[in-house]
């Protein structure tokens, strides 16, 4: 193990530190003009460090205008900071200056621990010309000249601290909390920094008074809000004020609430009048009628800045509505790992926080619910009783709102509030897995757009990029109230019928440029699952296999190839009707286990063909001729591939099907080089690569590009020429986001690399292109492992193995993104 020692040069043990700053640079450097400001800053830095020195501080660090220094006694840093004033009071710039003593932790880097952070608290609450001193570093100072400021918070909200300063001498109020009654939380505030940056812009702004945070219950909204109302408190003079609605069901009692904070009595507009000032309603989601006291507020109020924390908007003018989403992923394991620490200290986070918070949305309410249980479930027994969340959230701190103790109770409360509607369609709403379209949830569960809206507005329905979804969390407690109402059943299968058509509908598309369809059955893929599960369920095996046969395209391309191997044998044992849809459900099980099982892709094409053939159905019969010819090249019997491919090319050239046409002269191409007849290969390379660029058919050019480019590569030795049409083919691929089909990609330009010396990049590439094939689950076909194992042999050449090793582990370490710019050079 490696050891930091501490850094030697600096105090340890009760240290005192020194915090500093300019006030007001911005302002200054307009009126002295850059030159003079630059030479009054030097002064002043001058003028600092000679002081510190002097009297045996040393400088930790110095950020902009502001200066950190360490003093190994409270007396030393006293009259450093009064000498440096002193030196700097017939000056142009002031500075403000804190000190604090305490025992920080000395690291290779510095001091670690509270202590820096109160110095620096401190400091940052005076004014130019203003020494304050921290009770701590006070008791020390018997003797020095100390006024006594009294008791201030400072903007994190903990517990009020006593602060002194040095002299008489009179100074604007202390920049802290000086006039509010926000609460003091019990445990750190974690994240948010995005957040609190847009609401300080927001809050400091006049021109938005009224400001809403929105968003489902345990996101956070309370905690955010009173941070980012702590941290705007400099531009509300007359204080910031929280007032807490969970408790009330009245809306007139809004009102007195808000009289109550301030101290007052009556009219809240009388008791605000001109005042300068922020009102913090906290949980005004179940008052939505009082929302007209805030609107009449905020006109006869004129200098009044509204804070609101509501799970859905007030809805009043000049509301500036701002939704509080999860935490990022990052955020939720710090959330997750300090809340464990402090329930169990010799907690170690593994890879599975990051997953738990996965299946808990990121919600910070579910995050620290499922924290408090570390004391007797490992992060693994955690993982595998989320499947169902409700009952294992619960249990939160006695102190919260009964509706914060469990996840269950957070949801309910929104319940609650629907309407009979609202609740009738939340539920319905279940039905989905993955989002809906509004068209889709019109059709499957009859939902109407201001319905819909509504539960938006709530925050139980989430919308983006024009698709309604739910948290897992919430979709949970909704499948619940499904099960409830009586529908799920009929739902279920409409829901079924409805995407079983989608994929039906979107098939023909699969070919040519499939991007558009590929898409759109990414975004329904959950959805598609779950028709295929209710068809399971239910026993219609037949509707089962048909929507398995029009999905396994779709499977193959975005290689999602285990699950449609699994889901295709699944409806084959579900329906052994001979039937056109078995036909097809065949031919794609044979396609998708050629690469793994080139012997059972055969034998499956060969059932195929017979049930195609009984049933006279030519299309049939030239799909599975096309797939046994396809299998027969995957297990290198390139002599029983011609025949069957070169039957399929007459039947889709007499069928019109110019796109499986194309398909088969590819593959017969394959055949026919590997037979030794290199000039009918490249004669329908050519041909066809001419044809799919004349039919927009960019698939197929791209495959196509990837054979010349093997024939330039591996039979006249054209490298450049190789990697151009290789290239070219990576590009098409990834546009389409073809997903199982760039790891090959990349290896076939590593290849190339490896052979034009390239070694380091060959390596990168290489190790991208197996990590992925590994993250897919899927076998390497038997052609693509003679290319790897060239790969490797000519890096073994090329590097030594630690070079090696350091490139192919850069290289499974890139992202796919990362690793197609450095195939194409870009």
């Amino acid at each position: 193990m490696i050891r930091f020692m501490p850094r030697t040069d600096l105090p340890s043990g009760t240290v005192t530190f020194l915090f500093t700053d300019v006030e007001g640079s911005t302002k200054l450097l307009h009126e002295l003009g850059a030159e003079a400001y630059a030479g009054a800053l030097a002064d002043h830095r001058r003028i600092l460090r000679d002081a510190f020195t002097a009297l045996g501080g040393v400088e930790v660090d110095t950020q902009g205008d502001a200066f950190f220094i360490a003093f190994p006694t409270a007396a030393g840093a006293l009259e450093a900071a009064t000498t440096a004033t002193e030196a700097l009071h017939h000056g142009p710039i002031r500075v403000r200056m804190g000190l604090h003593t305490g025992t920080p932790l000395l690291t290779a880097e510095g001091y670690v621990g509270l202590d820096v952070h109160k110095g620096a608290r401190i400091a940052a609450a005076g004014h130019g010309g203003q020494i304050l001193v921290s009770a701590d570093t006070a008791m020390l100072l018997a003797d020095a000249p100390l006024r006594d400021l009294g008791l201030h918070r400072f903007k994190d909200l903990t517990a009020p601290e006593r602060v002194f300063q040095v002299g008489d001498e009179d100074h604007p109020r202390l920049k802290t909390l000086h006039q509010t009654n926000l609460p003091i939380p019990v445990t750190p505030f974690v994240g948010r920094a995005k957040e609190l940056a847009d609401l300080g812009q927001l809050l400091a702004d006049p021109a938005n008074r009224l400001v809403t945070l929105t968003g489902p219950g345990g996101s956070g909204k309370t905690r955010l809000g009173l941070h980012a109302a702590a941290a705007a408190s400099d531009h509300f003079p007359d204080g910031v004020w929280w007032i807490p609605l969970a408790p009330l069901r009245d809306p007139s009692l809004v009102a007195v609430e808000t009289t109550r904070a301030l101290d007052g009595a009556g009219d809240p507009a009388e008791v605000i009048g001109a005042r300068r000032l922020l009102l913090f309603y906290d949980n005004f989601e179940q008052l939505m009628d009082a929302a007209q006291l805030v609107g009449d507020l905020l006109i006869r109020c004129p200098n009044l800045t509204v804070l609101v924390t509501s799970r859905e908007p007030l809805r009043i003018g000049g509301e500036h509505e701002y939704a509080v989403d999860p935490l990022d992923p990052a955020q939720a394991v710090e959330l997750f790992t300090t809340r464990a620490l402090a329930v169990k200290r010799d907690f170690i986070a593994n890879g599975e926080v990051a997953r738990i918070c996965a299946r808990l949305d990121h919600l910070p309410l579910a995050i620290e619910l499922a924290a408090a249980r570390v004391k007797l479930l490992s992060p693994q027994q955690l993982l595998e009783r989320l499947e169902h969340r409700l009952p294992l959230l619960s249990g939160g701190a006695r102190d919260l709102p009964e509706r914060q103790r469990t996840l269950r109770a957070t949801i309910e409360w929104s319940h609650e509030l629907l309407s009979d509607d609202e609740q009738a369609l939340f539920a319905r709403l279940a039905v989905f897995r993955g989002g809906c379209t509004l068209e889709a949830a019109e059709a499957v569960v009859d939902a109407d757009l201001d319905t819909v809206g509504s539960l938006v507005d709530k925050s139980l329905v989430r919308v983006r990029d024009d698709r309604f979804w739910m948290l897992e969390t919430i979709r949970e407690y909704a499948v619940e109230r499904l099960e409830a109402l009586g529908e799920a059943d009929a739902l279920r299968a409409r829901h079924a019928e409805h995407f079983a058509a989608l994929a039906e509908e979107l098939y023909p598309s699969l070919r040519g440029d499939p991007k558009e369809a590929l898409d759109r059955l990414e975004l329904e893929h959950d959805n598609l699952r779950a028709a295929l599960d209710h068809l399971a369920a239910s026993g219609d095996g037949a509707s089962e296999l048909r929507v398995a046969g029009a999905l396994w395209k779709f499977w193959n391309m975005r290689a999602y190839v285990q699950e449609g191997i699994r889901r295709l044998e699944h409806a084959l044992g579900a329906d052994g009707t001979r039937s056109a849809e078995r036909v097809q459900a065949l031919i794609g099980l044979s396609g998708m286990v050629a690469n793994e099982d080139p012997d059972r892709g055969l034998a499956l094409g060969t059932e195929a063909l017979e049930i195609a053939r009984a049933l006279d159905d030519r299309s049939a019969i030239a799909n599975a001729r096309f797939m046994l010819g396809n299998n027969a090249n995957e297990g290198g019997r390139f002599g029983d591939a011609v025949p069957h491919l070169e039957e399929a090319l007459a039947l889709f050239n007499e069928l019109g099907d110019d796109h499986y046409a194309m398909l088969s002269r590819f593959h017969l191409g394959w055949a026919a080089d590997e037979v030794g007849d290199f000039a009918r290969a490249q004669a329908l390379d050519a041909e066809n690569l001419e044809a799919a660029r004349a039919a927009g058919n960019v698939r197929t050019e791209a495959i196509t590009l990837d054979s010349l480019a093997w024939r330039q590569r591996e039979r006249f030795g054209d490298l450049p020429a190789a990697l151009e049409n290789h290239r070219s083919a990576l590009r098409i691929f990834a546009d389409v986001g073809e997903t199982a089909t760039i790891p090959s990609s990349l290896g076939r330009i590593a290849l190339i690399y490896a052979m034009q010396g390239r070694a380091a990049d060959a390596a990168r590439l290489h190790g991208r292109s197996t990590a992925t094939w590994d993250e897919l689950g899927v076998l390497l076909p038997g052609h693509a492992a003679e290319r790897v194992a060239r790969i490797e042999e000519l890096l073994g050449e090329q590097l030594s193995a630690a070079d090696a090793g350091a490139a192919l582990s850069e290289g499974r370490s890139m992202t796919t993104e990362q690793a197609i710019s450095l195939a194409l050079d870009e």
